[in-house]
């Protein structure tokens, strides 16, 4: 299944993704608030993306810019750490910072998981200081609740609900 937006494609993820993965996720700047990873932890980040689809029918998606044809980051949805929740998470190449692409990426993750998937609830972390991940997050309507603690850090909460949530029809063409 893929997902079309303006500017971008959304695809799953293959293990020929691997090299551009882990340069993604190498990237000191572009991890600083997630950690950056090994190959090893990337390989096992890539086989979990894919594996997740096949166990849930959501994840994370591989995001391709639709003009230069390159793969510049991965957005999508997992289940929060040790809890049943499903969580919005995106990383992108920081050539593409400041461009509204997160925020594209994730309207049409959003449409997908309370559309296709039929989600209750999406909810979204980020660290406090990480103010254009939280601006993302408060874009596309999800609510502040509570500070937290996830994957070691202390972070931000929000969430909305499939009735809070504002669907905008252009937003993308789903392909199978």
């Amino acid at each position: 299944m893929e997902i079309e937006t303006a500017r971008l494609q959304l695809r799953h993820f293959s293990l020929k993704d691997f090299d551009y993965l882990f340069r993604l996720y190498s990237d000191a700047e572009v991890m600083r608030y997630l950690l950056p990873r090994t190959r090893e932890q990337t390989q096992t980040s890539l086989n979990k993306h894919i594996q997740q689809w096949q166990q849930h029918n959501f994840g994370m998606w591989a995001v391709i810019h639709k003009e230069t044809r390159k793969m510049i980051g991965r957005c999508g949805l997992s289940f929060l750490e040790n809890t049943p929740e499903v969580e919005l998470g995106y990383v992108f190449d920081k050539s593409y910072w400041n461009m509204g692409i997160g925020t594209e990426a994730s309207q049409a993750t959003l449409k997908f998981g309370f559309g296709e998937v039929k989600l209750d609830r999406i909810v979204a972390i980020a660290h406090p200081e990480n103010i254009a991940s939280v601006r993302v997050i408060q874009k596309l309507g999800m609510k502040y609740e509570k500070d937290a603690s996830y994957y070691g850090h202390d972070v931000v909460y929000y969430a909305i609900s499939r009735t809070e949530w504002q669907p905008d029809d252009s937003l993308y063409i789903l392909k199978s």
